[in-house]
């Protein structure tokens, strides 16, 4: 019995994170279509989001074309999603072309495309003495006089 080789598919798997927002990527050869939960980019969240989402496959050109991207996001908003899936379609793009050509247009571009962002809000302090709900560092106001 003859065994054929047979030629495997790049598949590359990205993930990307804004805030509690965790979008995870599949990129694929295929005919260039993008869905997000299952769900054609065409119908996902409101028409500037879609624009947001859309800014890495322009800038990638005909590679974007040439695969078919499913993504999968949960978690946070829906503006921390759009950011989060935007990075993984971002990360997944440069994984899969392997070009550091398309890595430098990125970071030209929007440093947040493929680069995490860390920041947090401030956990609340609670000290014995004037501590409030309306924020980590606010006080019981104190007359001078």
């Amino acid at each position: 019995m003859v065994k054929k080789k047979e030629k495997k598919e790049k598949i590359i798997f990205s993930v990307g994170k804004r805030d509690t927002a965790i979008a995870n990527a599949i990129v694929k050869p295929g005919s260039g279509k993008t869905k997000i939960n299952s769900k054609p980019l065409e119908f996902w969240g409101s028409e500037q989001l879609r624009l947001w989402i859309k800014e890495p496959l322009i800038l990638s050109d005909d590679l974007s074309k040439r695969v078919d991207i499913d993504v999968n996001v949960s978690g946070g908003g829906i503006v921390g999603q759009a950011e989060a899936v935007r990075m993984s379609i971002a990360k997944g793009l440069v994984n899969f072309s392997g070009s550091e050509e398309l890595r430098k247009k990125y970071l030209g571009y929007n440093r947040n495309l493929l680069v995490y962002d860390p920041r947090r809000n401030e956990p609340h302090h609670s000290s014995g003495k004037g501590c409030s709900k309306r924020g980590s560092r606010r006080h019981k106001q104190r007359s001078k006089r």
